[in-house]
This record gives C-alpha cells, sequence and structure tokens, in this order.
C-alpha cells in the first residue's frame, strides 16, 4: 500500500510516500480501506515536530480518516464489511472522562495515523458516518466536530438565546458556528479578513469584526453583546485575554487551540471577578461522537470543505493549511 512517513527527523521535507506491505487485522480489529482524509492544524505540529519531538520516527501522522470496512478479525462484532466509518480521535476513549491512558491513544501522535491507503483499528476505535455525507466531508469529522461539539454541546451546554463568540475561519470555529445556530444561539465571529468575515455573514453569523482593524476586539464584542456566553478559543495565550474581555459574567471560554503560543501573561483577575470558567477542550469520546453524528444526521448538516488534494500532494495540503488562507476543512481524496 501507499502510506505517507515521517521518516528519520521532523520536517515537511522528511514527510515522503513509501511502499509497506498491506495490514491484516488481528483478533478485534478491522481493516478499512481510506477514502479520504482531513487536516487538522495539530497534524502539521506532528510533522514539523512542534507537537512531540520525543515523536518515535518513522510514523505515520493524520489522525482524521473515512474509509470502507474490507476485512474483519475474528471475534469482531459492531461492524460489517462494506461499512463506511470513521476512526475515532483517541482510539481508547470510549466514553466517561479524558485520563492519561485514554490520552495516549490519540491517532497520528501516540499511535500511527491515517495517510495511509490501509489502516487497521480496533473495532472499538470506529464509527458509522452520517449517509447523507461525501466521503469527503464525513474524513472532517473526527478531531474538529467533535471538538466543537464538545465545547458547545457536552461540556458548553450552550441553549437557545445565548450568543457564542468564534474565532477564525478554520475547521473548529466553522463546526462551532453550525452547532451554535442548530442550538438556536447567536454568533459572533472574529478575522482578519474581510473576504472571510463576508463568507461567515453568508453563513449566519449575527456580527463579525476584523481583529485587524480592531486589534481590541474583546471591548468591541463586550461593547455589541454586553457578553457572551461562550468563547471558542483556538488562538492560545495571545487571544485568551481578548476572550476575557468579550465574555460575559459567569461565562465559559472553552480553550482548544494554541495557534498563537501556548505561554503568556493572563488576566487571572478577569477570571475570577467575572466567575469565568476555563475549560480545556481535547477532542472528545466515541459516545460524543456518536451523539454528534446522529445530530448531523438528522438535521442534514453538511461540513465545509475549503480544498481537496490527491493522496500524492499530502505536503502540498500541509504548505496550504501552514498560510491559513483555508475556509473551513482542508481533505485529502485517495484515488
Amino acid at each position: 500500500m501507499k502510506a505517507f512517513e515521517i521518516l528519520d527527523s521532523f520536517g515537511l521535507d522528511s514527510l515522503k510516500q513509501r511502499e509497506r506491505p498491506d495490514p491484516s487485522p488481528g483478533y478485534g480489529q478491522i481493516l478499512i480501506r481510506l477514502r479520504a482524509v482531513s487536516l487538522n492544524y495539530r497534524d502539521l505540529m506532528v510533522v514539523k515536530g512542534l507537537y512531540n519531538p520525543n515523536l518515535p520516527l518513522p510514523r505515520i501522522p493524520f489522525s482524521d480518516g473515512v474509509g470502507e470496512v474490507v476485512a474483519l478479525g475474528e471475534g469482531v462484532t459492531r461492524v460489517k464489511i462494506g461499512d463506511r466509518v470513521a476512526g475515532i480521535f483517541f482510539q481508547k476513549w470510549l466514553s466517561g472522562r479524558l485520563t492519561e491512558a485514554k490520552a495516549q491513544s490519540a491517532l497520528g501522535g501516540a499511535t500511527g495515523g491515517l495517510l495511509a491507503e490501509y489502516a487497521v483499528l480496533d473495532e472499538d476505535g470506529v464509527v458509522h458516518v452520517p449517509d447523507h455525507l461525501t466521503d469527503i466531508e464525513a474524513a472532517t469529522l473526527p478531531c474538529a466536530a467533535v471538538t466543537a461539539w464538545n465545547a458547545l454541546v457536552t461540556s458548553g451546554n450552550v441553549k437557545a438565546g445565548d450568543t457564542v463568540l468564534v474565532q477564525g475561519t478554520g475547521g473548529v470555529s466553522i463546526f462551532a458556528l453550525q452547532f451554535a445556530q442548530l442550538l438556536g444561539a447567536k454568533v459572533i465571529a472574529t478575522s482578519s479578513s474581510d473576504e472571510k468575515l463576508e463568507r461567515l455573514q453568508s453563513l449566519g453569523v449575527t456580527e463579525t469584526i476584523n481583529y485587524k482593524q480592531t486589534p481590541d476586539w474583546g471591548k468591541k464584542v463586550e461593547e455589541i453583546t454586553g457578553g457572551v456566553g461562550h468563547v471558542v478559543e483556538v488562538g492560545g495565550a495571545g487571544t485568551l485575554n481578548q476572550s476575557l474581555k468579550a465574555v460575559g459574567y459567569g461565562g465559559q471560554i472553552s480553550l482548544i487551540g494554541v495557534l498563537t503560543g501556548g505561554k503568556g501573561e493572563i488576566n487571572t483577575a478577569a477570571i475570577l471577578m467575572k466567575n469565568v470558567r476555563v475549560q480545556g477542550i481535547y477532542v472528545g469520546s466515541r459516545e460524543m461522537f456518536e451523539d454528534m453524528n446522529r445530530a448531523i444526521a438528522l438535521h442534514k448538516i453538511r461540513p465545509v470543505c475549503d480544498r481537496v488534494f490527491p493522496l500524492e500532494s499530502a505536503r502540498a495540503a500541509l504548505e496550504y493549511m501552514e498560510t491559513g488562507e483555508h475556509f473551513g476543512k482542508i481533505c485529502i481524496q485517495f484515488s
């Protein structure tokens, strides 16, 4: 089979296509023929060695993918040959709370990833995907969509009439926009691009703010809304203080990404005085994934896909992600 591996060092130059033997499923495992994968910012960090510089190499990267079950190991009962499934991000986080052991089962990091024509996964580590979605659309779900669902539904308890602030136009933010609207919440969005802000408005965003033109955008959000009930924080240390200005008393900030870095001076007094809950969100469980899929199927939600690359252009897809020009998800389709 064709597979992309990070070879003996990190960096985009070390991501190479290789021929590997087709894998075979063991007891309780299934063999999947991949049809599509999607990119997350984490994948770029893994390839460049910024996510975990001690990750053993060589390593197949990428956590998110969808494919067809083509072989079953002995004892498999959850799926059958021909089923269309996606791998869950944490292969051992089926339900309940995240633990250290569950956190060590992430695809494309602690364990091998899905940037290959075939993959073997435990039968417990997959979910069936909504029938109305294309392979490309279904491949966007395991990380970004589950993260947004966890942030707003499982951990966030967003209700109709609430106001949600999303940052930028990456996969998590667009899914958060869609789920917030599904819940009856209003959405405010930030971006550095007026063109992207116009596209966000076409998706039903109530208010948009260009954060380059309005550097103190948190204060602007507070002026417009009196303080939002929920912030989907994907920036990290560089944007968290602005989010603390934007969030209302008793609100929640779902801390998801570190696009602006992981360290900085944080206004902890604002967390205290405004009674704010700052909740770390690290994707979610299989149970969350299945709950989300039922909602997506019922309401016929369609993920927003920006560009689709062939497998041979995996590096080009990562380079495109690095530009930050995408709106929604970047995907790779297998021939």
